[in-house]
């Protein structure tokens, strides 16, 4: 019988700390049946992405102790970034990878979420595939007002949006101060991190541009961006999570940048990929640009390595 093999990506709202970054990353090191595939700290955002491709039991416990270990290290009440965020675990989002279908991964994300809160006492937001209700299926209505404006909206009992908006798991429908709370999902798409570079300083344009291109101002539906600088290069940036690159491929996105900034007369410098990236993704791509027609994925010789 072929293994099954789930996708994860969480991250948690550190990414300035190295002995706290090591600390949560090292709990998913040298388990059997679960692989660390990349760790990718952001300082200016103060959080850390893991990507992590496991079989579902080990993937489960691996996660598990990787939220305990954040909730020990990251205390909410200090963590400042300009990344949105409402706990020290943010999010734990599992999506099927290999020989195993999102029914069983919505389970497994379930367990997950329930275990945390039964140990931990950290309220959980199920969104995805295990979103209880339609808003939440998308994380950013559960981040509205990130940890400040989320805990102190469920602070007020009286708030017309509490009770849309407090978790789905919790004592008392707040917000646990020290940890905030953990978003859990399952969805089959996973989200991929793409950043395009401008040459200009001026951040209001990588800001309009954003808002060209996310979905709920005009954009594409399965993009959200922001307009930001990275101190620690030259330029501003178009910075997008883009869930699902199979319908909107990222040479859409890349182009759809590249013509608005022409309006205020600023080239694209170049574009970068965060982290690990499925090959179907890099392959529509290349089939764009090269016009190429027919390729597959076993002309690739580095693709029969992996079976």
């Amino acid at each position: 019988m072929e293994k099954k093999y789930i996708l994860a990506v969480p991250n948690f709202s550190d990414g300035r700390r190295d002995h706290v970054i090591e600390a949560i990353s090292g709990t998913i090191k040298g388990r059997e049946g679960v692989k660390l595939v990349s760790c990718e700290p952001e300082h200016d955002f103060n959080r850390t992405v893991l990507t992590i491709i496991g079989e579902p039991a080990p993937l489960k416990e691996a996660l598990l102790d990787m939220a305990a270990k954040s909730y020990e290290l990251i205390d909410m009440r200090e963590q400042k970034g300009t990344h949105p965020r409402i706990g020290a675990q943010d999010t734990i989002p599992l999506f099927p990878l290999s020989n195993i279908e999102l029914e069983e991964v919505g389970e497994l994300a379930e367990e997950i979420g329930k275990e945390l809160y039964e140990k931990h006492g950290v309220p959980i937001y199920f969104s995805g595939e295990n979103a209880r209700t339609p808003e939440k299926k998308g994380i950013s209505f559960i981040r509205k007002g990130q940890y400040e404006g989320l805990k102190e909206l469920l602070d007020h009992e009286s708030h017309p949006d509490r009770d849309a908006r407090k978790p789905d798991l919790s004592k008392d429908g707040k917000l646990s101060p020290e940890s905030g709370a953990t978003i859990v999902s399952a969805d089959m798409e996973g989200l991929t991190a793409y950043n395009v570079f401008l040459a200009t300083e001026d951040v209001s344009i990588a800001k309009q541009i954003a808002k060209a291109v996310r979905g709920p101002s005009g954009g594409y539906s399965t993009i959200r961006a922001v307009g930001i600088k990275f101190p620690e290069r030259e330029g501003v940036v178009v910075s997008m999570n883009l869930f699902d690159c199979s319908s909107t491929p990222m040479y859409r996105a890349f182009e759809l940048v590249k013509l608005e900034a022409q309006k205020y007369g600023v080239a694209v410098t170049g574009s970068e990929i965060v982290g690990p990236v499925k090959l179907d993704y890099l392959l529509n791509n290349l089939n764009h640009y090269l016009g190429l027609q027919g390729l597959r994925k076993e002309q690739i010789l580095e693709h029969h390595l992996m079976y």
